[in-house]
């Protein structure tokens, strides 16, 4: 079966500049990622990893290359239409879960729907699918205070899921939880992409990445191997 590329990267260059001093962070990338996949991209800090993620995720932008995001070269997009790309192409995971501490799990989740403008009965059938999904349908008024980190990162995973992404890029989403919470997550993870959810993963930790169906391994600024995590994937 043929799948999609959702991403396309090609000789990717990220440099930074500080006055008459230049950093190269990213030096020739060549990345892509079909619909389907679950893929880890694993490097040590100051790798390069979190540069990656934040040109991926749209939140940066490169220096060279060109970068197809569901076969659209986004390289000439304004800011306008990054954030506008980002709300509807791209669910973010973070760490540090990021949700607002006045609001319940559901008024957490239903944020991005909001920016997009959708009918309120839209916006509760897709939340409560995205908090069921996740396992907190009895949780929906709960503040993030109320709950634990396990659950307060299943909640980010539900805002990730509201706007069914082509993409979600998860940023070291166990780095804050134990050992029990960080199995809970990743089991949660590998079943919605078994639902068909892409996803792209960023982590340090090589018990991490060897759950993806494929490795990344970053060094330096660039891709240094890849390898089938899962035989007959």
């Amino acid at each position: 079966m043929n799948r999609q590329k959702v991403i396309d990267m090609k000789n990717i260059r990220k440099v930074y500049s500080n006055g008459s001093i230049e950093f190269e962070a990213l030096k020739g990338i060549d990345l892509s990622v079909e619909e389907g996949e679950f893929v880890a991209i694993i490097g040590s800090s100051g790798s390069g990893k979190s540069t990656l993620m934040n040109i991926i995720g749209c939140l940066d932008i490169l220096t060279e290359g060109e970068y197809y995001l569901k076969g659209k070269s986004i390289n000439n997009y304004t800011e306008k239409e990054l954030a506008i790309l980002r709300n509807k192409n791209i669910g973010f995971i973070f760490q540090k879960f990021n949700l607002l501490p006045k609001l319940n799990a559901y008024e957490n989740v239903e944020l991005p729907l909001l920016y997009q403008g959708m009918k309120k009965k839209e916006r509760h059938q897709r939340v409560t699918k995205a908090l069921e999904q996740v396992g907190l349908g009895d949780r929906m008024d709960h503040k993030p205070s109320e709950m634990s980190g396990g659950q307060q990162q299943r909640v980010a995973i539900a805002r990730s899921l509201v706007c069914d992404p082509a993409l979600i890029l998860a940023d070291e989403p166990t780095g804050n939880l134990d050992s029990v919470s960080t199995d809970e997550i990743m089991t949660i993870l590998i079943d919605l992409n078994k639902q068909g959810a892409t996803f792209v993963l960023i982590t340090h930790d090589n018990e991490i990445a060897a759950r993806a169906n494929r490795t990344v391994r970053i060094k330096d600024g660039k891709i240094i191997n890849q390898k089938q995590a899962k035989e007959g994937y």
